[in-house]
């Protein structure tokens, strides 16, 4: 090679023509017929040819030498057909050489030009030959047809991307035509949610490329422009593939399981309690009832009862609503929409215990002394009836004015120090409740979990399960145990108003366990706990509430083998009810702040780290990080904090002192 040749190299599936002009060390100076010098290892080189051009001459001459160079060479290679070559080689094993190829092609003399017009045109049709630089081997039928199928296909996904890079476009200018091919929606609709994670990632950036769409975001704005995602769509119900509606089967099933429902009146086993006033309290939108408490006064005492609907009398271990609700795993509860376990007319239907209406139960009867100490306790199944559905607010007017109400929040109080007493982590902070109205307006409002009704049925249902634990240990039963190892720290002992204090307890306890066997349970004082007090909402409670069957001799209990094998199929589906109860209700915060640009919010140093601080928000008990800064604050300071920018889409809060 000498400076002046003229060199071919592939840059960017194109063939360049260019002449040397410098040779250094394995390493060229070229100048190229688009008029740019590159610099390139002589392995880069396709092709060389025996011509020279005078490098002396006028950059502008040389230029216009290797365009036509290169025209000619193009206009060449249209000539040569292939396939017929193919035809005419592809029985002969050995590779063959250029120069033999370029033989077959051109009448002698032959000359570096008719080389460079036979690289140019099996480059461009790489059906029937496998080639390099210096020789060509044909490919067999089979792979001909294999490589067909390939090109067929990257030349439908070129199309496709054509395609979505096009309606892009049209989106940005107000254009708003369906999508061309159902695969965009799917391409752009997967990388948004799972980015680089995406398999789909490749196409949905040639797509962006082309369109000059830059960010995932211009994506989902798009497709909201497009209709096809809302403003708020719920990205984490598709990313983590949470079934929203039910299927039309199940609908059907949970119809004739209402038509034709067992009779439970006449079953000899159940206690007939439907002559007790039965009370449900809950939140005002609530409407699935599955738990409901009564008080009987006696001479000597009374017998609190805690009632729950008897959800394994309807839903069978197996059936088709039963497999279904174990890959839900949960009711969600999200501040613009409830994603319930099980189909709704039977949620909030059928398996309700909804006023005036009889119902099958397994009911907790606690026969106390005139100081609310427990005498005995039993655990039967029954006939039940809700006489009086009450919200939160009207029980709380009612304590202190009238029974049972009154006499309930004394028993919960003297309850709730018994379990103090035995170790219980009392952690107090208060919980910020969000709603999004139908006119899409965010309601938030903070709730004192310690109001009298809160607390008296949390402390009520707190005992239900304690006693359940200790039925279903006593009669040697495996069930969805709770329990919680002892807290790393202590920092009071019974209860402290403090903000702070709690918010450190807090991060004091240990995580939650979940298993099969009874052991303690430090943050609630009791030595064993399951739950089983809303089997319409949670699948834990539901097969704790057939263990409990089982004892009372309706149906085979689960061994703690099969328990052991339910839960791990469960497991993924509750810890993703959690994750996405958590993101939305952070979603719908951080929408209510994008509007509050500019509020002062009262806070509380939580954590110090050398370049940020995290705080507590007390109005929306909400811990963010706040930027260093130059400030010298330390734990449990209270300062005020101006929220300076709010993105619910991007998860972004910025705050300032």
């Amino acid at each position: 090679m000498n400076i002046g040749n003229i060199v071919e190299y592939i840059d960017q599936q194109k063939i360049i023509s260019a002449v040397v002009l410098q040779i250094k060390n394995q390493r060229l100076r070229l100048l190229t017929e688009h008029n740019r010098e590159v610099n390139l290892s002589t392995g880069r080189v396709a092709h060389l040819s025996s011509e020279m051009l005078d490098i002396s001459a006028t950059r502008d001459l040389l230029v216009r030498s290797l365009k036509q160079n290169s025209a000619s060479r193009h206009e060449m290679s249209k000539g040569i057909n292939i396939k017929e070559l193919w035809e005419l080689l592809h029985e002969d094993e050995d590779p063959i050489s250029l120069e033999t190829m370029t033989s077959f092609c051109f009448d002698p003399p032959v000359t570096s030009d008719h080389e460079s017009a036979v690289l140019r045109a099996f480059f461009n049709d790489k059906l029937y030959f496998k080639f390099n630089k210096d020789s060509f081997a044909p490919n067999s039928p089979s792979q001909i047809e294999m490589r067909f199928k390939q090109m067929q296909e990257a030349e439908k996904k070129e199309q496709m991307i054509d395609q979505g890079a096009e309606w892009l476009k049209d989106i940005e200018k107000g254009i708003l035509s369906p999508v061309p091919n159902p695969e965009i929606q799917k391409i752009l609709q997967d990388y948004y949610i799972y980015e680089k994670d995406s398999s789909f990632a490749a196409d949905a950036r040639a797509i962006m490329s082309k369109n000059g769409t830059d960010s995932p975001q211009q994506i989902f704005n798009h497709l909201v422009k497009a209709g096809i995602w809302h403003k708020d769509e719920n990205i984490e119900l598709i990313r983590m593939d949470i079934p929203v509606f039910f299927p039309d089967a199940i609908h059907e099933y949970s119809k004739q399981l209402i038509l034709n429902q067992d009779d439970f009146i006449n079953d000899p086993k159940r206690m007939d309690l439907r002559h007790i006033p039965l009370i449900t309290i809950d939140g005002q939108s609530t409407l699935d009832y599955d738990d409901a408490i009564s008080l009987q006064k006696q001479d000597d005492g009374y017998i609190l009862g805690i009632h729950i609907i008897d959800v394994g009398f309807y839903i069978k271990d197996g059936d088709p609503i039963d497999k279904h609700a174990r890959t839900r795993g949960s009711s969600i509860y999200m501040p613009d929409d409830k994603i319930p376990m099980l189909p709704p007319n039977l949620s909030e239907g059928l398996c309700s215990l909804k006023e005036g209406e009889s119902r099958p139960g397994i009911s907790t009867l606690v026969r106390l002394n005139r100081f609310f100490e427990i005498i005995e306790c039993n655990i039967v199944s029954s006939i039940i009836q809700v006489h009086h559905q009450m919200t939160y607010t009207e029980a709380n007017i009612l304590n202190g004015e009238d029974d049972p109400i009154t006499t309930l929040h004394k028993i919960a109080t003297v309850l709730r120090d018994k379990r103090i007493k035995s170790g219980a982590v009392q952690i107090t902070l208060p919980e910020v409740n969000i709603w999004v109205e139908e006119s899409g307006e965010i309601g938030i409002s903070r709730i004192d979990r310690e109001n009298p009704s809160r607390m008296l049925i949390s402390e009520l249902m707190i005992l239900a399960n304690s006693l359940m634990a200790n039925f279903l240990v006593k009669n040697n039963m495996p069930a969805v145990f709770r329990s919680q190892p002892d807290p790393k720290q202590r920092l009071f002992q019974g209860i402290e108003t403090s903000l702070f204090l709690n918010c450190m307890q807090r991060k004091q306890l240990n995580r939650a366990i979940i298993g099969t066997r009874p052991e303690n349970h430090s943050g609630l004082g009791v030595s064993a706990y399951v739950t089983a007090t809303s089997p319409i909402r949670r699948y834990y409670d539901l097969l704790t509430q057939r263990q409990i069957r089982g004892i009372l001799g309706y149906e085979p209990p689960y061994s703690k083998d099969k328990l052991d094998q339910i839960l791990q199929i469960i497991d993924i589906p509750v810890s993703n009810t959690g994750k996405v109860q958590f993101q939305r209700r952070k979603y719908w915060l951080f929408k209510y702040l994008e509007r509050m640009k500019g509020a002062k919010e009262e806070a509380i140093v939580i954590d110090c780290r050398r370049d940020f601080y995290t705080v507590l928000i007390k109005e929306y008990m909400l811990e963010w990080r706040l930027p260093a800064s130059g400030l010298n604050l330390k734990p449990g300071d209270l300062i005020y904090v101006t929220i300076q920018h709010a993105d619910a889409r991007r998860d972004q809060l910025s705050l300032f002192v």
